[in-house]
Formats: structure tokens, sequence, C-alpha cells
């Protein structure tokens, strides 16, 4: 297993509730936030009038205790696997010795609990169905690298993440607040989704040859050196596409592909071959390319 380091540069090890919130992987709680505030924003103009704020709320608790519960699961099952000893991310619990196995799956099962407890109460307020939906979005969370067979080792980890945290999630937040599926909000969860998934896909990327060597087959390590870099780019200008479809219904929603702007740097790094830890830079670009295009999107769709 390997260590938190140590000796005079190294960072102290984080103790007390500060491990957790590490664990948690508040960098990534953007995935979360995006999906709903577009989808409430994109529910707001289609009733054209108030915001159900309370349904709002409860979908971002959802959505929330989803991505920790998923960040913890992976934490967890990667830990046991001894995937995490060869990474060259940010430190995880298991892999570290900062938390026991046992203690990192106990906060994976309480944040699906929470997200289990505020969905039941949303169903109950609205339709049963979302229950079933729900249920595929906690079972997605864990079986990412869980389970006999974690798809996250198969190469499925980005279409899961798109389906899920872009579709489901900005959907259903448009669907508390209309009572139904709208066009208008699956093409507004496209760029969301396709983002989100570049998200991931830097991720990959950054790790791919730690993952090949723990036998770890995501789509980065399926494709290659050579391709991979062409994937993180092809999902960013899907996601600009997706901005553009969407203005057909909401012109001033143009104003998000500013946030492409921010693509340039991280595309030059991923296409010039930059490999491992040099790539660091390039999920953090992606997580501002998220952030500020969600916001954008959000004053697009209600100007």
């Amino acid at each position: 297993m390997t260590t938190q380091p140590t000796g005079p540069g190294a960072p102290p090890a984080p103790g007390g509730l500060g491990r957790w919130v590490l664990g948690a992987r508040p960098r990534t709680l953007a995935s979360a936030v995006v999906p709903v505030s577009v989808g409430t924003a994109i529910g707001r103009w289609t009733t054209g009038g108030g915001v159900f704020w309370w349904r709002a709320g409860g979908a971002l608790v959802v959505a929330l205790a989803i991505q920790i519960g998923t960040n913890y699961a992976n934490d967890y099952a990667d830990g046991v696997r001894g995937t995490d000893e060869v990474r060259v991310g940010p430190l995880r619990l298991v892999a570290s010795g900062l938390a026991s196995p046992r203690a990192v799956a106990a906060a994976a099962i309480a944040a699906f609990g929470v997200a289990g407890a505020v969905g039941l109460a949303l169903a109950a307020t609205t339709t049963w169905w979302l229950v079933l939906v729900g249920a595929a979005s906690v079972a997605a969370g864990w079986l990412y690298t869980g389970g006999p067979r974690p798809y996250g080792y198969l190469g499925l980890g980005e279409p899961f993440v798109f389906v899920f945290f872009g579709l489901v999630a900005t959907m259903g937040s448009a669907y508390l607040q209309v009572g139904r599926l709208t066009l208008v909000s699956f093409v507004a969860a496209l760029p969301v989704g396709f983002v989100t998934t570049a998200l991931l896909e830097a991720n990959n990327l950054r790790d791919r040859q730690g993952d090949a060597a723990a036998g770890k087959r995501t789509l980065a390590v399926r494709l290659g050196a050579a391709r991979a870099p062409w994937l993180y780019v092809g999902v960013l200008v899907a996601g600009a596409l997706g901005i553009a479809g969407l203005a057909t219904w909401r012109p001033v929603a143009l104003i998000a592909l500013g946030a492409f702007a921010l693509a340039v740097a991280p595309v030059r790094l991923v296409l010039g071959g930059t490999q491992g830890r040099g790539l660091l830079p390039v999920l953090a670009a992606t997580g501002r390319i998220q952030i500020v295009m969600g916001a954008l999107l959000v004053v697009g769709i209600l100007v």
C-alpha cells in the first residue's frame, strides 16, 4: 500500500474531518452543481413562472450526495484492488492509509443513503418513477469501479458519465420544475454531458499509463496515446455544438461558447503529447470550462 509522502518538503497528511473533505474530492462537485443549475434554469424558462426552490435544492442535494458517494466508492474499490498505488493524481484515502477500506465504504454508503432519502421525498411529491432513476444513478456510481466487473475498467466510464451526469441530472432537474420531459431539456443536457465527459477523459488521460499497468482498461487506455487525446478534443467540440443547438430556443445561450476560450491551453497540452503529471493542468482547466460554461448557460437561458 502506498503511504503519504514524508520529509522536509512533503505536505502534512490531513487528519480528522480534513481527510474526508479531501476524499470527497471537492473539485469534482461542479459536475453535480452544473446540471442541476442548467436544468432548473430550463424549467424556469419553460414554465415562465417561478422556481420550486425546495425541489431545486433537493435535486442539488441528491446530485452532490451521489457525486460524493461515487468518489468514496471509487476510492474504496480502487484502493482495495491496488489500482491507486500507481496513480499520479491527488491523494486517495485507502491507498494512502489515511482511512480504512471499511470506513471509506461506509462513507460511500452514507452519502448514497442521503441521496436516497432526499430522492424519496422528491418522488413522493412528483412521480414515483424517479425512484428507479435514482436507484440506477446510485448503482452506476457504485459499479463504476466496484462490483465483480466494474464498467470503469472496461472503457465505459465516459458513456455512463455522459448519461447520468449529463442527461439524467439535467433533464431530471428540469422535470422537477416542469412536470414533464421536454426536448429543450434534452438539448440543454448535451453540452453539460459532453463537458463532464471531457473532465473524466482529462482524468483518464493523466492516469493512462498507471491505469494500463494496473489492468484498468479505461477508454484512454484502449484508444492509446495517439487516439485518446482526440476523444478529449472531440467531446469538447460536441459540447460547443450542443450550445449551438440550444441557441435555437435561447439565442443568448451562445455566450456560453466563451467558456471554450479556456480550452486552448489544455488542448495544446493534450495534442502535444504531454503525459502523466504534465496533464494535471488539463484537469484543472477542464473544470474551469465546466464551471464557466454552466454559469453562462444559466444566464443565457434566463435572459
